[in-house]
Parts: C-alpha cells; structure tokens; sequence
C-alpha cells in the first residue's frame, strides 16, 4: 500500500489518540507490527508559539518509525508554518485532524467542527500540501450533524491530499452506534487516493473483513492496554489462524517495558504518573482487577509500579 511515494507492507495502522500514542506506546505498537503509528493531535499554533507542551508531543525515537504527526488547528496559514518548521523533525507524513469529537476542539471550530467548512478544509490542505514534499492526509468523520464526508474526500484530494481517513461516526454520534462502513466504501468509490478506515476494529476477523473495503484500517480504543492486537492481525492475515492471547508473564513482561520506556522519555514523576492509566487497561479483565488498580494507583514511582506489575 502506498501513500504519495511511501510505501508499507502492513496496512494496520495506530490510530492517533490524545493522551494514549505518545513515543512509549507507538514504540510498543511498531515492536507488535502496526505499518505506521500516528502522535498525538498537535497543535499548529502551538508549534508555532514554541510552546513547550507543545514540543514534548513532537519527541520521536528511530524505534517508532515510521511515524506520523497529527496536526489540528483551522488557519490555513498557521498550519503551512507548523509544517514548514518541523519538515525535518523525521516524521514521514502530516495528517491533519478533521474528526475530532472533544468539546474543547470543537469550540474553538478545529477538529471535527471543520466539517461545516468545506471550503476551509480545501484551503488548509492546499497550503498544507504546498509546506512540504511529503505526504499531506486528512482524518474525518462521517460529518457533523448530517454526513457529508464523501464530498469532504473529495475536496480533499482536489487540493493536494495524498489519502483520507475516515471514522465512520458523525460528531454528533461521538463514538456511540455502530461505525458505518458502507460510508467508507462510498467513499473508496468516489476517490482515487488511499482510503483508510477506522471504527470498531477489535479482532483480527474484523480487520480483515474491512480490508476487503478500504486501502488501510487504523486500530484505535482496541489498542489501548492491547498493543498485541497489531501481531494478532499481522498472524491472522498471514496463516489465517487466531494466535494465543499473550501469557501473563509476557503482560508484565510488556507493561515493564512500557513503564521503563516511559520513564525513561518523561522522567520519574511524570512517566510513572502517565503509566497508571495504561495499566488499568492492561490488566481489564484480569482477576482481582479493580484491587489491581487500587494498588497501582497508590503507586508514585517507578520502582513502586514493576513491584505491584511483578506481584500479578
């Protein structure tokens, strides 16, 4: 599969989730297979004032690669200049958030809010598109209110958009009901760039049975405490068989790694504080989980968390 002139031998991607698919976590993504992981939404403006928060969201690794950066923000001229001053950052495409559901985004008439502006939309893809040689590519959602995403690609690829994801929800539905993809397939139809599909992938069945529609899929909330999903995929599509879950101690084994690679990146306090959150997701399900997660919430350190990891 190839978007403009890269090209991938798996189609899986991470989808980009604020707060989840930071360095640590694309890391782990890539070691079980996913084809490409995508940061966290960046702001444009934020790249711009040199904002610091801002700035630590941009920190990649050789590990992830390749790695996508994930930019949102709605003046066309902001966005061309966020590009142009990180073009040589290491990220192999810029995607511009259009699907975003989050009140705060949508307030400020960024993120899935742009739906309502096709016409915007086109301008701060072609100012995109002209900041750079690589890859410009768009994430949206079925529409706003009422669904309007294919015309949406459309204007997309008119204006320099080397591909199109496309989560098939409204804003409006958030992520409740079922993701449309006959809307994804419509959408495959009515363009000639890469379609990427996203919405409810949680087993490698489902991914494949959605690569028969679009170019790529992106996996999102199933991967969160479950990066082994990408090489469940990967073996399924490979053999055709469902690989073993992973054992419990390769479940510690990874979240030690998670939490030392986070650690590591972001320092004591702040990787152990961020790690809490990834374990409740990886051990759901275990038993005793919530006396689990009692426990890993009291937890300040490093030293303190492989210690509860390690009594599982």
């Amino acid at each position: 599969m190839k978007i403009k002139n890269l090209e991938f031998n798996v189609n899986v991607f991470l989808a980009p989730m604020a707060g989840i698919t930071d360095s640590p976590f694309r890391i782990l993504a890539r070691k079980m297979g996913a084809g490409l992981t995508y940061s966290e939404m960046v702001s444009a403006k934020g790249i711009i004032y040199n904002n610091a928060n801002t700035r630590r969201l941009l920190q990649i690794s050789e590990k992830e690669k390749p790695v996508a950066v994930q930019l949102f923000g709605r003046e066309p001229r902001i966005i061309k200049e966020a590009i142009e001053q990180i073009d040589g950052y290491g990220f192999c495409l810029y995607d511009i958030n259009m699907g975003c559901p989050a009140p705060k985004v949508v307030k400020n008439n960024e993120g899935s809010a742009l739906l309502k502006d096709p016409k915007l939309i086109g301008e701060i893809i072609k100012n995109a598109s002209r900041a750079t040689n690589k890859p410009v590519t768009v994430k949206i959602r079925a529409g706003f209110d009422s669904i309007n995403a294919a015309e949406i690609a459309k204007i997309a690829e008119a204006n320099g958009a080397a591909a199109v994801a496309v989560h098939g929800r409204t804003r409006s539905q958030q992520f409740r009901d079922r993701a449309d993809w006959d809307l994804v397939a419509q959408i495959k139809a009515a363009v000639k760039i890469p379609v990427i599909g996203s919405g409810d992938i949680k087993t490698p069945q489902q991914a494949k049975e959605r690569l028969q529609i679009c170019d790529a899929i992106m996996i999102g909330r199933a991967a969160i405490g479950n990066p082994f999903i990408f090489r469940e995929i990967k073996f399924f599509l490979e053999t055709g068989k469902i690989l073993p879950p992973p054992t419990i101690d390769e479940l510690k084994e990874t979240m030690i790694e998670h939490v030392n690679s986070a650690v590591s990146q972001k320092g004591e306090r702040v990787g152990a504080l961020q790690m809490r959150r990834h374990i409740s997701f990886y051990i759901r399900g275990l038993k005793d989980s919530s006396r689990l997660r009692e426990e890993i919430n009291a937890c300040s350190d490093k030293a303190q968390i492989i210690g509860a990891i390690k009594s599982i």
